[in-house]
């Protein structure tokens, strides 16, 4: 049994100002006044604001590499070679696509990935038992846990292992303080969050 309350996952939000992240999500900040926009990597502030409310998948990525990971839009630009993403005629971003995803995160970066298009809260257990981290979807509403969940699946989170009183501990890339961003939720709490599907990484 694998128990993680004191993970060594680095804690990363898709948003480049984690002091912010509850002005952006919650508030009236645009993600393009952003000042620390460019240390994700991406090349111009639109470019910035259009992908970062879309790149939580590839920050669950950037955690799971560890402190020796490329910045979060190389992530994206790599991802995109994959067909991970896809854009409407209309510019509308579609994504995260698990099966290019994984391929992508095998080939480039040498993790074995699996998609789990059916996962049971007990079958997340398993996969950490087993020494995996799991990318699970999630509603974005599971950073204010003590609220009723408005529905299931949308965003991604990792989840890194067990808590030792057998929740979950999980890194959120949208978290909104540090208690949101690194997570132990029990399982009860995190259920009614959960779409049942997800990506597993070892």
């Amino acid at each position: 049994m694998s128990y993680c309350s004191t993970c060594q996952v680095p804690s990363l939000t898709q948003f480049a100002s984690p002091d912010l992240v509850e002005r952006i999500v919650y508030g009236d900040l645009d993600r393009a006044a952003d000042p620390a926009w460019a240390e994700s990597g991406a090349t111009t502030l639109d470019d910035y604001a259009r992908w970062c409310g879309h790149l939580c998948g590839l920050t669950c990525l950037r955690m799971a590499l560890g402190p020796s990971a490329p910045s979060l839009f190389e992530l994206r630009d790599g991802a995109l070679k994959y067909g991970a993403y896809t854009e409407d005629g209309d510019g509308t971003i579609r994504g995260l696509i698990y099966a290019p995803f994984a391929e992508y995160v095998r080939d480039v970066h040498e993790l074995d990935a699996e998609v789990h298009r059916h996962l049971t809260v007990e079958e997340v257990l398993g996969l950490l038992d087993a020494g995996r981290s799991v990318m699970v979807s999630v509603h974005y509403e599971i950073r204010r846990p003590h609220r009723r969940s408005p529905g299931r699946g949308g965003h991604l989170v990792l989840v890194t292992g067990r808590t030792p009183d057998g929740g979950l501990h999980l890194h959120n890339p949208s978290g909104i303080d540090a208690r949101s961003r690194t997570a132990d939720l029990s399982l009860s709490a995190f259920e009614p969050f959960f779409a049942g599907r997800g990506v597993s990484l070892r």
